[in-house]
């Protein structure tokens, strides 16, 4: 497998991540987003939309970061990571939609302001932020993943990135014990590989 990959975003961090925690073999194809080559027709053909993470498998190609947690875990077949029973596998589907939208628009924008200098309201999407690390530390309270399994799913894969380099974004996590706890499990998880940190919010 092929990934398109560039290091300072959350959403390409995520799909490394993954297929390194799975033992997936693959290569990493660095964007270089900052020469705008994630908009030349090259790469548009991998994904009209102009963004990273596409994973090409041998041909086949997958585009946006959560396809391509759903993709890796079915191809490697029945495991914890995506879980088949009703249940389990419609609250990763809920936390897979929080990445996409809340997480999206609360802790991963304010991170593009400060990182890439994106034109949001900071309090706004810092206040977005919260809430949602809120509903997570209430989520979290008795149990060690986000779904509430036994092991980890592709939900906490989704998750993790953005809230983990959540400081960069002037988000403080201090309130937040047992989403700390709960990152700090991702990170002890076998083929953990971290997101590249910048100097950026509360980490400058």
């Amino acid at each position: 497998m092929k990934l398109y990959h560039y290091a300072l975003s959350g959403h390409a961090h995520r799909a490394a991540l993954f297929l390194s925690l799975t033992g997936v073999d693959h290569e990493l194809i660095e964007v270089d987003l900052a020469a705008g080559a994630h908009k030349q027709p090259e790469f548009l053909t991998l994904n009209a939309f102009g963004e990273v993470p596409v994973l090409d498998d041998d041909g086949t190609i997958i585009a946006d970061s959560l396809a391509i947690l759903v993709y890796v875990a079915r191809k490697i077949g029945p495991s914890h990571w995506l879980p088949t029973n009703p249940v389990d596998e419609a609250q990763v589907q809920r936390w897979l939609s929080v990445a996409a939208g809340k997480i999206a628009y609360g802790a991963c924008a304010a991170r593009l302001i400060t990182v890439f200098g994106a034109p949001f309201h900071a309090d706004e999407v810092i206040g977005r932020a919260h809430a949602t690390l809120t509903v997570m530390e209430r989520t979290l309270e008795g149990q060690h993943w986000i779904t509430g399994t036994a092991e980890p799913t592709i939900a906490d894969i989704a998750l993790y990135s953005y809230v983990e380099r959540a400081p960069e974004g002037n988000v403080d996590l201090s309130g937040y014990p047992r989403v700390q706890a709960w990152l700090r499990q991702i990170e002890v998880l076998p083929g953990f590989i971290p997101f590249q940190r910048t100097h950026a919010g509360l980490e400058a």
